[in-house]
């Protein structure tokens, strides 16, 4: 499938710059030097994985780190082609020295430097070839080379993921820019899933942390594959203060408000293009489901929908046997659900009423909407005024061969 990307907006304070480190045996670019300038901060969400890969904890301690210590956000090093996940001690050292050799360049702090890694778990991360590779991606660093990051993050991904959106605050224009890697191995708690969102707004630390949560949550905590959470998810959100605005240093100030608002839609604009391209997919799925008692029961019964193989596999023939989203409707463990007072939509299609089979429905008009590439499924719990969106696709035969052949 083809998700949408759209022209990227440079973000005044930021370059990036791609190089081949030959991490695998491929021939592309496979390594990203994302360049800020002084003054840029940062915040990161990450995967709630156990096992999380050595990137990982080691941009978590890099941004405590920045923030206790007034540091700037500097530079972001990624690899693709491997996860440096499962590694051990040696993962850790192989994670800074990558950010002390990018450190280097520009004379900065190592704690400056965050990194990301993605592709095979529990292989030894070739650091020096990756360093060795830091020079070429910084000489080829540009303003506009957001399409030639986001494809040089890609594994099997089909295509580049970049998104922008411009604002006005204050008068002035605001601009917001981001890239995202991911196709399987995707599930929410931050997916193998990298974002990298830039702002040329100035924005507080602890406003942008709180931003970069809230952001997560509305758009790649909405979004699964299949179902299992990455070593290596991270989600980061840089401001590099250029825009010509005072600093949005209050999250009650009402331009944080404006600023989360085209944040988020650049976030789940990826989110859905991750989702589109998911391994071997045929059909984006928009799941909502609305009357809950809150929240997290919705998003309960959406993933229980979105993470059945039934269910998906039943998308991927245009197989209208609905009984199957009934059955993960049930299974979703929502304490007092009473079933007669559930209803279903299937895109215009009334499939289950209050319980049982709409009298309206046909196994035609399921047909009908189950051979089209983008589906909406709609589920009305009946027991409140909560709702949430999840967005899936189905699970085909090439979803098994991708991953079979992974390593090779």
């Amino acid at each position: 499938m083809q998700p949408a990307t759209e022209e990227p907006s440079p973000i005044a304070g930021i370059t990036l710059g791609t190089a081949a480190a030959r991490i695998k045996d491929w021939d592309r670019d496979d390594v990203t030097l994302v360049v800020a300038d002084r003054g840029t901060v940062a915040a990161g969400v990450f995967t709630q994985n156990r096992f999380c890969a050595a990137p990982v904890t080691v941009c978590r301690d890099h941004l405590a780190r920045q923030r206790a210590g007034g540091l700037d956000f500097r530079a972001l090093v990624v690899n693709a082609g491997n996860a440096n996940a499962g590694t051990g001690d040696a993962g850790l050292a192989d994670a800074r020295a990558t950010c002390s050799a990018a450190a280097r360049l520009f004379g900065c702090a190592a704690e400056e430097v965050l990194v990301f890694s993605t592709g095979v778990i529990m292989e030894p991360l070739p650091s020096p070839r990756l360093a060795a590779a830091l020079p070429a991606a910084r000489a080829a660093a540009a303003a506009g080379g957001w399409n030639a990051a986001a494809r040089a993050i890609m594994t099997t991904d089909t295509v580049p993921k970049v998104a922008s959106r411009r604002l006005t605050i204050d008068g002035r224009e605001v601009t917001v820019t981001g890239i995202a890697k991911g196709a399987g191995m995707i599930h929410p708690d931050m997916a193998t899933m990298l974002s990298f969102v830039a702002t040329d707004a100035p924005v507080a630390g602890p406003v942008l942390d709180r931003l970069a949560r809230e952001v997560a949550d509305v758009s790649f905590n909405c979004t699964t594959v299949d179902g299992d959470t990455s070593t290596n998810d991270s989600f980061v959100v840089a401001a590099t203060g250029r825009a010509a605005i005072a600093p949005i240093a209050d999250r009650h100030d009402a331009r944080a408000a404006a600023l989360r608002e085209a944040l988020a839609e650049v976030a789940v604009t990826l989110a859905k293009a991750i989702a589109r391209d998911g391994e071997g997919a045929t059909k984006f799925i928009t799941i909502r489901v609305d009357g809950g008692r809150d929240v997290a029961e919705c998003r309960r019964v959406a993933f229980a929908i979105a993470h059945s193989p039934l269910v998906k596999t039943a998308f991927f023939a245009s197989d209208p046997n609905l009984g199957r989203i009934v059955c993960a409707i049930g299974n979703a463990a929502v304490d007092g659900l009473d079933a007669s007072g559930v209803s279903f939509r299937l895109g215009d299609v009334l499939v289950v009423d209050h319980g049982a089979r709409a009298a309206s429905y046909t196994e035609a008009d399921g047909k009908r909407v189950m051979t089209e590439r983008d589906i909406d499924l709609t589920v009305l719990l009946g027991r409140g005024a909560a709702g949430t969106e999840v967005w899936t696709c189905d699970l085909s035969h090439d979803y098994v061969s991708i991953n079979a052949d992974y390593r090779s």
